[in-house]
């Protein structure tokens, strides 16, 4: 559920400010609004810090540690700044010789059909005024050249004629000229060899300091903290002798905040959050669905405050969408697997835990459609001594009735819910009235895509739903403007209400492009069979590749299909647009130690 919110204002003198967001931050309850966009020197000192230690490690990061596992210690680091200031000129330094031995490769690639020789000879002889150039000539022009020139054919490529030309006076042919190079080949190959070690040696630095990485991940932390609390200071409002800041707090904390203000002698202003506040989202649900978090984490979505958490039904449906989606209960045990493996191994680099019960549970529900469809690893290769234990969930007519169900159940909770929320307004009969419609449009998928006879009281479904809808969804004291309000929103959303119903047969074809798959496949390996070593080999490949093309693609299908059916379509029936912000209040994180607020 979204926590109910108190919106609270502190104030204080200018001179205890910062000793109120100290303590703000110890006490960890209250979710800042600046008042003012936060600015000072400080802040952008700050600022800069991070984005270095930020760069710094991205440069780390891009290395492999050498270091065999071992520890650094804060003494071993140093100035930290200096640190950091050092690694980034390293970088930038690898990158310039990394640049200038491309430029000098490209001149190297240029001269090798010239050979090696020594520009300043060239240049010797250009002041005993004997010209010596560089052309590429046509081959066919080499005939035509002025008779007062010596011509030297060095080599030929692409119908050009590298020529060196020499002559007692100045000469401007009308060909490709090649500049004369700073240096011979020898020189450059040589130069470009040593800049390379260069480049090693310095890349081999930044490797023995990948071992400050914890560190620098440590000090990143205690700056963005740091920042955090400069940020609160400098967006404090203020008057000539106050400061005040703004924020909100669970309902649930008002009288424990009450007290500490009390006690620090701050003033104290509480009230309900207006309308058109900002108001952060705090979610609270019971464990079991709190697992949620990881895919709620990576889609960078959060319900707005006044919206509803539709956490519990996103859960329920979505083991549900990912059991017909993957359908396989060999790709269900994989997967339970690699998820307890992974847990077993690298739990503690793991810092939300919650993912490995999310990843079981979607598992079990592959498992059980698996086994209740008879399909493992696919249908065909175990038909003789595999059946299905619900021989209807292998009939694609019945599966996809069954998605349509599906479909209409999913969409009336929706409508459901929010006649509960809106009852006992009169417009609370609307929701009623799509709910028929929505069942009246289940019969008439059945029709149009299954071939079914359309149900007498599916029309009772429809002429009730319209009827509600027409005269309950906009109800007024003039009934006929609000009829016409209610004729608008049925035309509006009458055939969304279809499409949305007909929209979860993709769960149907998905599924049974993933049995295709896997049985493509088997189909494939068995032609070739396991008659010998390298038959048997190539078998085993296909197997593998067939099979781990889907255990892949499986996961995607469900974040695609799964996941939007619950965002999209059900969000949109039930109107949640995912506008909101999670709830984080000012706080010391255990693991910080000393203040975080410079002096001002």
């Amino acid at each position: 559920m979204i926590v109910p919110m108190k919106k609270i204002t502190v104030i204080v003198q200018a001179k205890d400010k910062k000793a109120l967001v100290e303590e703000l931050g110890r006490l960890g309850l209250l979710h800042i609004e600046h008042i003012q966009t936060p600015s000072g020197r400080d802040l952008n000192l700050i600022k800069e810090e991070i984005q270095q230690v930020e760069e710094a490690m991205r440069i780390l990061n891009s290395l492999v540690s050498s270091s065999n596992g071992f520890l650094a210690k804060e003494e071993d680091l140093g100035d930290f700044k200096n640190f950091t200031l050092q690694i980034l000129d390293l970088a930038k330094r690898m990158k310039e010789l990394e640049s200038d031995n491309r430029e000098l490769e490209i001149r190297i690639n240029e001269w090798k059909e010239w050979g090696d020789f020594d520009p300043q000879a060239v240049k010797a002889l250009h002041e005993e005024n004997i010209s010596v150039k560089f052309y590429k000539i046509p081959l066919k022009d080499l005939k035509n050249l002025p008779s007062d020139i010596v011509v030297k054919e060095i080599s030929r490529r692409r119908g050009l004629a590298n020529c060196i030309v020499i002559s007692r006076r100045e000469i401007n042919l009308s060909f490709w000229e090649m500049p004369l190079p700073e240096m011979g080949l020898e020189a450059m190959e040589q130069r470009w060899r040593e800049t390379k070690q260069l480049i090693s040696s310095l890349e081999e630095d930044l490797k023995e300091k990948s071992i400050f990485l914890p560190l620098l991940e440590k000090k990143r932390r205690s700056l963005a903290k740091e920042k955090e609390f400069l940020e609160v200071i400098d967006g404090m409002g203020e008057t000539t002798a106050l400061s005040y800041l703004r924020g909100y707090i669970p309902s649930e904390e008002t009288e424990r905040f009450s007290r500490v203000a009390h006690q620090a002698g701050w003033g104290l202003v509480i009230e309900d959050p207006a309308f058109n506040d900002n108001v952060p989202t705090l979610l609270r649900n019971p464990r079991w669905v709190q697992i949620l978090a990881p895919i709620f984490r990576v889609l960078e979505i959060f319900p707005g405050y006044r919206e509803l958490d539709i956490s519990i039904w996103f859960l329920i449906f979505l083991s549900l969408f990912f059991g017909i989606l993957i359908g396989d209960a060999g790709y269900g045990v994989i997967y339970l697997l690699l998820a307890f493996l992974v847990k077993k191994r690298w739990r503690y680099r793991v810092s939300d835990k919650s993912v490995f019960p999310l990843v079981y549970l979607l598992s079990i529900s592959a498992i059980i459609w698996g086994v209740l469809s008879g399909t493992i690893f696919g249908q065909e290769w175990h038909a003789h001594f595999v059946k299905p234990l619900m021989p209807f969930l292998r009939n694609d007519r019945t599966i996809q009735g069954f998605c349509f169900f599906l479909g209409a159940t999913h969409l009336s909770i929706a409508h459901l819910w929010r006649f509960i929320l809106k009852s006992p307004h009169l417009s609370s009969l609307g929701e009623l009235g799509w709910i028929a419609i929505l069942w009246g449009v289940y019969f008439l998928a059945r029709m149009l895509i299954l071939g079914e006879a359309f149900p007498v009281f599916g029309k009772v479904f429809f002429l009730s739903g319209f009827l509600l809808i027409l005269f309950f969804t906009h109800p007024q004291r003039n009934v006929i403007k609000g009829v016409a309000k209610g004729m608008g929103t049925l035309l509006l959303n009458l055939v969304n209400n279809f499409t949305d119903v007909v929209s979860y047969i993709r769960l149907f074809a998905v599924g049974l492009a993933t049995v295709a798959i896997s049985d493509s496949f088997n189909r494939l390996a068995m032609v070739v069979g396991w008659g010998g070593f390298f038959p048997g080999l190539i078998t085993s490949f296909i197997l593998i590749l067939g099979h781990t093309l889907n255990i892949l693609l499986g996961p995607m299908s469900v974040l695609v299909h799964g996941v939007r059916l619950n965002l999209l379509e059900f969000c949109n029936h039930l109107e949640v647009k995912w506008i909101g912000f999670p709830y984080k209040p000012l706080r010391n994180k255990e693991e910080d130690h000393g203040r975080f607020v410079r002096t001002i």
